[in-house]
């Protein structure tokens, strides 16, 4: 494990401090709901479902964290209110075991290719900008070199902030400025990885196009330019989104996943608020895995999503 593994106290702490808020949520309403109560039994299964639909797990993904509850209490005859945020932890752990690859300490695996390219997507206002920033940070910190391309050109506070963090944490920056092609800067952004050596390349993307067609496009245009360089890039498409607009950050995937093949998810700003929920729905109903999760301001509140200390949290264990 490396100084960024998900288990180190420090982290394990900040962890528990950016998820306070849906914790309280989750964990006092099922303690409330349980109260007196000797078993688990319908009546507070409904409500079970009730406190996580309204932490935005999301309907479906509940019903099959209910149907588990109901199977493993059959199975075991018996199943004491004291258990219940075991047994809850252990279902929703296997669920999204089931349905998403195990997602190691990305900062040092890079599956073998140099450079790795990620393209980051999202709409604005998510922290995507952001997010390439301490993922920049972070990678440097580990002993690899990165450049980041400022592809979101019609923004000048996306390409400005950008520079800003590549100067931070020593990143080679790639722009054109504002108003320019896009995929030009793409593929600059590789070419200059290529030319120094670098491990990494993060590609910020624009946030806002007319409609679908044309966010397809561009991306597509993106993706294809730079495989003229690297057969094989990008390496990973990462859809960046907002975790405290709840179920509109799941909507917000189902649209991206529509206009370009994700490959992984960061859900930012959980710190502020009650519904990381959302984390386990879009992880179950999408089949995409979370790779980062943001849980403050600080670079190191990026964290890598490990299911079970994710959940551990969210129920106060």
């Amino acid at each position: 494990m490396g100084i960024f593994s998900f288990f180190s106290k420090d982290k394990k702490e900040n962890l528990d401090k950016g998820l306070e808020k849906s914790r309280d949520g989750i964990f006092s309403k099922i303690a409330k709901a349980i109260a007196g109560k000797s078993k688990i039994d319908d009546e507070f299964l409904d409500e079970l479902e009730d406190i996580l639909i309204a932490s935005d797990v999301g309907v479906e993904t509940t019903l099959k964290i209910i149907k588990r509850i109901e199977a493993r209490v059959a199975i075991d005859k018996f199943v004491s209110t004291s258990e219940l945020n075991k047994l809850l932890k252990d279902e929703i752990v296997k669920l999204l075991n089931e349905n998403t690859i195990e997602v190691k300490n990305t900062f040092e695996d890079l599956k073998g290719f140099k450079p790795y390219v990620i393209m980051v997507v999202g709409v604005n206002g998510v922290g995507k900008t952001t997010t390439i920033g301490k993922l920049a940070n972070q990678f440097m910190k580990n002993g690899k070199t990165v450049v980041i391309g400022a592809a979101d050109t019609f923004r000048a506070a996306a390409v400005d902030q950008l520079k800003v963090w590549s100067e931070r944490s020593g990143a080679t920056f790639v722009s054109h400025g504002m108003n320019t092609d896009p995929a030009s800067v793409a593929f600059d952004a590789v070419k200059k990885a290529i030319e120094i050596g670098a491990d990494v390349v993060l590609i910020d993307t624009a946030g806002r196009l007319h409609n679908k067609i044309n966010l397809m496009t561009e991306l597509s245009k993106i993706k294809r330019v730079m495989s003229k360089s690297i057969e094989t890039a990008p390496h990973e498409v990462m859809l960046v989104i907002d975790g405290s607009t709840g179920q509109n950050a799941f909507e917000q995937a189902k649209q991206f996943t529509a206009a370009t093949e994700l490959t992984s998810l960061a859900v930012t700003k959980l710190d502020g608020t009650a519904k990381g929920g959302v984390v386990i729905g879009i992880s179950d109903q999408l089949k995409i895995p979370v790779k980062y999760i943001g849980v403050g301001e600080k670079v190191e509140d990026l964290q890598v999503f490990n299911r079970e200390a994710f959940v551990e949290s969210l129920l106060g264990l």
